[in-house]
């Protein structure tokens, strides 16, 4: 039998800036999660760390521990790889003024 498994995009052509953070995902299901960021257009000032979160009821945040450094030019990837995540997950990124990504966030998951 294949693993169940779903691709989300969870971030669309948004332009992140200043405090920045996907959609959040109910992902409970799951037995991994993979999440990719894509840079859109070439990112403006210093390139940030990006971090995942993970929620107990999509609301209410806490960082994970897995922390990953955002694309720095156009079209390039960035990704983060997860297990033990619970329920809800989301990715976050701080800019500095006048910092700036659009962005394509995808959420991969399997059972």
């Amino acid at each position: 039998m294949l693993p169940e498994s779903i691709t989300a995009i969870v971030a669309r052509n948004e332009r992140w800036s200043g405090e920045a953070a996907s959609e959040p995902y109910e992902a409970g299901w799951a037995r991994e999660a993979i999440f990719f960021v894509r840079a859109l257009k070439e990112p403006g000032g210093p390139v940030p760390m990006a971090r995942v979160e993970i929620s107990p009821d999509g609301m209410r945040w806490l960082p994970e521990g897995t922390e990953f450094r955002m694309p720095n030019r156009r079209d390039g990837m960035a990704m983060a790889r997860l297990t033990h995540f619970g329920n809800w997950l989301r990715v976050t990124a701080r800019f500095e003024d006048g910092g700036e990504c659009f962005v394509l966030v995808t959420l991969h998951l399997k059972a």
